[in-house]
């Protein structure tokens, strides 16, 4: 059971982009490889109309044409950008707005930036430089947000010396909402790395988001108690112990509010993982399922492994792939087969983005002579895990260096 995460096919879209027109690239692609359709697991995407429309989008296109094969596929929307969607509901216009405003005025000015990195050199600060923000960029806001910050008294007295006083950083309610606002990015940035990254399980992916979605209510339980806990809310507290006078304890409530919604915003996202979350459980923890809520070409199988106490060890000290990888295919066809189905789904876009990104580094006003041909060389190059055997392809050439 060998699994790898690998770019099948880069397409050209040069005219419409339609779910019909991604459909016809996807079928090339596919076609050409020779790979047959009742073997697709699932098809995931990043949740544009075009992608993920009920009756035209790509995904449900692809879901029919496997049925049509005699496969079953499902859909998925990338975990990550739901993530990035839940994240976006917590807003703070109030706070973002001029923490953006402050950053952009000392930034958007070489002069003033000059200034104020040698500023923050002479009184060796704990950083050089602000971070911009872009709503792009998934981690940016926390990033932009903690840097501020740390910074929030060297950046008021630079801006006083300019003139251009930023009256908020002595407003303690609105340091309050600013030290909020850095602690919940900070967790949501956590959980977002934690969604990143090659050959990631789609159970995996999905405990990440059940588990904070459990955090959420424990914070809003710790900010609304008659004496908040501030013990995952460190910004929060250092602003709260440096107003002691200030009735900063009433904006409590408000917090606790704002991780509701989140909450619910959370719980209303990720649906299309909750259709397969029996699957996820009997594939990541096959020894503590009913075998009656299993599939029925699965039980008896599954009660045979439950039995076997050598492969209940095994499962706690394999990874799952070793773990299914090592089964015996006589005794356990059906587990395999459903084992592999699981592997083969993705829960994110992640291999996607990744390759999106080395082609902006790759594609720009410098290399107008790049052809599409060559650019799909070297974004296989770039993101395989694949390793070339060169001994073996040169000695395959009569001549490693041609004439001209």
């Amino acid at each position: 059971m060998n699994v790898t995460e690998e770019l099948l096919d880069l397409q050209s879209l040069k005219g419409q982009t339609r779910g019909t027109d991604f459909l016809v690239s996807v079928c090339e692609a596919v076609d050409d490889l020779k790979l047959p359709w009742s073997k697709v697991s699932g098809i995931i995407t990043d949740g544009v109309p075009a992608m993920a429309g009920e009756r035209s989008g790509l995904s449900t296109l692809i879901c029919n044409k496997v049925s049509e094969e005699g496969g079953n596929a499902i859909k998925l929307h990338c975990i990550i950008h739901q993530q990035a969607l839940c994240a976006k509901h917590l807003k703070f216009d109030h706070v973002m707005k001029p923490v953006v405003k402050a950053i952009n005025s000392i930034r958007s000015k070489a002069l003033h930036h000059r200034q104020f990195q040698q500023f923050f050199l002479d009184i060796q600060a704990e950083y050089g430089d602000v971070i911009y923000h872009n709503d792009v960029r998934l981690l940016s806001r926390g990033s932009a947000m903690q840097r501020f910050f740390s910074l929030r008294e060297e950046i008021g007295h630079f801006l006083g010396e300019k003139r251009q006083p930023m009256e908020e950083l002595s407003d303690p309610v609105w340091l309050a909402d600013l030290a909020f606002l850095v602690d919940m990015t900070k967790h949501l940035n956590a959980l977002n790395v934690n969604l990143q990254g090659q050959n990631a399980v789609v159970s995996q992916l999905y405990t990440h988001i059940m588990a904070f979605g459990t955090k959420l209510p424990l914070f809003q339980r710790h900010l609304s108690q008659t004496e908040p806990c501030t013990a995952q809310f460190p910004a929060l507290k250092e602003v709260i112990d440096s107003f002691p006078q200030d009735n900063i304890g009433a904006q409590m409530m408000s917090y606790a509010t704002a991780i509701a919604s989140l909450s619910m915003e959370f719980s209303k996202r990720f649906r299309d993982f909750a259709v397969i979350e029996k699957d996820m459980l009997l594939f990541s923890s096959p020894f503590s399922v009913d075998p009656d809520d299993a599939p029925p070409q699965l039980q008896v199988e599954l009660i045979e492994l439950q039995c076997d106490d050598e492969r209940r060890s095994k499962h706690q000290q394999l990874s799952l792939v070793d773990f299914y990888g090592q089964l015996d295919k006589g005794r356990f066809p059906e587990m395999q087969t459903f084992a592999k189905k699981m592997l083969s789904l993705f829960g994110s876009t992640y291999l996607c983005e990744q390759t999106f990104s080395v082609m902006n580094l790759n594609k720009n006003r410098l290399r107008s002579r790049l052809s599409d041909s060559h650019l799909c060389d070297i974004l296989r190059i770039s993101t395989t895990s694949l390793k070339p055997d060169l001994a073996s392809l040169l000695k395959s050439k009569s001549q490693y260096h041609p004439s001209h």
